[in-house]
């Protein structure tokens, strides 16, 4: 946010479900009930026309709510929304084999029991699983293994997590449907080479719907190149937000 600030106005909405935002039951935590909230949440600010950024599980909400702008009907609430960019940084996409497996097995019930289970008992393990989103863990930023486990302290976040695999699938295969209409939206996608929870590989094929994109592909690099590589990830984001044309 601070690289970005002497060229935008930027907002960090705290999702509903996720960090330290309320976390109500019976929310529709699918991709594009979350992308309507967000979008929503842009209408309630006055904003018109915006960029949009989403990170992993936040990529594919972006791509949601793109296409949700695109749409425009009258009666969507979505009329008068202007996307200008769109970044996607190694988002969840149909594309990445590891996501199509894993998430559904955690939606199931074997899966939810494993889940609750463990995450209950194992908190031990969580500097493994975080260390695991870096390519290089000597690059790792003090406290963040901090910051991540402070929203747990606030209950409800394992339901978030639940809610949002039960519809996987499902919201995958939507999401695919969807791609099409954001061919003509200016989009840089970037990942790190060694991502190890959405493949960087899946970025070319995504890249074939985009074909108004650029990739950027961080070598070495994790899943969070943001916090792995800030300088390059922030330089390669200012470019692009700042440029007067669109991708090639």
């Amino acid at each position: 946010m601070p690289a970005l600030a002497p060229y935008a106005t930027v907002y960090a909405p705290d999702m509903m479900g996720a960090g330290f935002s309320d976390r109500p039951a019976g929310l529709d935590h699918s991709m594009r009930g979350t992308a309507q909230r967000l979008l929503r949440f842009v209408k309630n600010l006055g904003i018109s026309s915006f960029d949009l950024l989403g990170s992993s599980h936040g990529g594919a909400v972006a791509m949601m709510a793109a296409a949700e702008c695109l749409t425009g009907y009258a009666d969507s609430g979505n009329a008068g929304l202007h996307l200008r960019r769109l970044v996607l940084v190694a988002p969840v996409n149909p594309y990445s084999a590891h996501g199509r497996r894993l998430a559904p097995f955690i939606g199931s019930r074997l899966g939810t029991a494993l889940f609750r289970l463990t995450s209950a008992q194992m908190r031990f393990s969580y500097p493994y699983w975080h260390a695991r989103m870096y390519g290089d863990r000597s690059r790792i930023p003090a406290g963040t293994l901090k910051g991540y486990l402070a929203p747990l302290a606030k209950p409800g976040l394992f339901e978030h997590a639940l809610s949002i695999v039960r519809t996987w699938t499902e919201d995958l295969r939507e999401l695919e449907a969807t791609l099409p209409k954001l061919a003509g939206v200016p989009t840089l996608l970037m990942w790190g080479s060694k991502d190890s929870a959405v493949y960087a590989s899946s970025a070319a094929q995504l890249a074939k719907y985009l074909s108004n994109s650029q990739v950027i592909i961080f070598p070495g690099i994790g899943h969070l190149p943001y916090e792995e590589c800030p300088e390059e990830f922030n330089r390669a984001l200012v470019k692009f937000l700042t440029s007067e044309t669109a991708p090639a």
